[in-house]
């Protein structure tokens, strides 16, 4: 019974972020790497056979999607006698901190490698504020 709720809340915490799928399809989660430079993140995402047309990066408050499907390739007048990988779509989401510019996020993808660039956001330095007599 407790399992069960567990359960139960996570699929209505995953419903309330809009991650319910209707395509049926298998989907992997593509391997990453995230490397931090001084003035922003960069993630790279492989992502085997999407392209522009076939992947969206989404931002939702504080969580980054990325989705990309994948189309099984089917020659005509031919039929697979052994296929030694998967096709299926791709999905990955990373919570984003308040450290990241959300409005300067650039995405890019080529040869199946989605790339990321979050650049940090300007921090609020310490300033002498002057102060007048004037009330």
């Amino acid at each position: 019974m407790k399992d069960s709720k567990k359960v139960l809340q996570t699929r209505e915490k995953e419903h309330e972020r809009g991650i319910e799928r209707s395509r049926a399809a298998r989907v992997f989660t593509p391997a990453v790497d995230i490397v931090e430079q001084k003035d922003y993140v960069v993630l790279l995402a492989d992502m085997p056979g999407v392209d522009e047309n076939t992947v969206s990066v989404t931002l939702d408050k504080d969580l980054l999607t990325i989705y990309g499907s994948v189309e099984p390739e089917i020659h005509e007048g031919h039929r697979p006698v052994i296929s030694e990988y998967e096709i299926g779509d791709y999905e990955r989401s990373f919570t984003i901190s308040n450290g990241i510019d959300r409005n300067k996020i650039i995405a890019s993808v080529k040869d199946g490698l989605l790339r990321l660039t979050l650049p940090r956001a300007a921090t609020a330095g310490t300033r002498k504020i002057p102060v007048t007599g004037n009330a």
